[in-house]
């Protein structure tokens, strides 16, 4: 069974070649990094963690979803643990006929995960303080500890 959590360091060129082929013209790599800002903070770093057994089930349910609505091949995988501030978080890799679908089903996988797959950041912020992010409340994060 194929893991798309690691706690390793992810490589974006092995995904990559995962989906190239000689009828896919175009391949779509999408990298989401560790920035050191949030809304109004200064990060240093952060950890990832999750619902190991229902986030595997969630991105191996968003790859095939993409892949019967676009003509093309996925791969991804997601950081768990602590990261630094440039960390690679999250890799898409998509490989299709043409760029048009790569792109739409790379975008489209990248916005299914943040929505769906059970992966939690806590942020840590300069001042020693952190936090877990929370899109849905104000200001994006619910402070934890002073």
């Amino acid at each position: 069974m194929t893991s798309y959590l690691t706690f390793q360091t992810i490589d974006a060129e092995r995904l990559a070649a995962q989906v190239a082929g000689p009828d896919r013209g175009g391949v779509v790599t999408f990298a989401g990094l560790v920035r050191n800002h949030h809304a109004g903070r200064e990060v240093v770093g952060l950890e990832y963690s999750a619902y190991t057994e229902m986030a595997e089930m969630a991105c191996a349910e968003i790859m095939a979803a993409a892949e019967s609505r676009w003509e093309c091949r996925v791969a991804l995988t997601h950081r768990l643990g602590k990261l630094a501030v440039g960390d690679v978080a999250v890799v898409v890799a998509v490989g299709a006929g043409h760029r048009d679908g790569a792109f739409a089903a790379a975008r489209w996988v990248i916005d299914e995960v943040k929505r769906r797959v059970p992966i939690w950041k806590r942020e840590e912020y300069v001042d020693g303080s952190s936090g877990w992010v929370d899109p849905t409340s104000p200001g994006g994060v619910i402070a934890t500890s002073e």
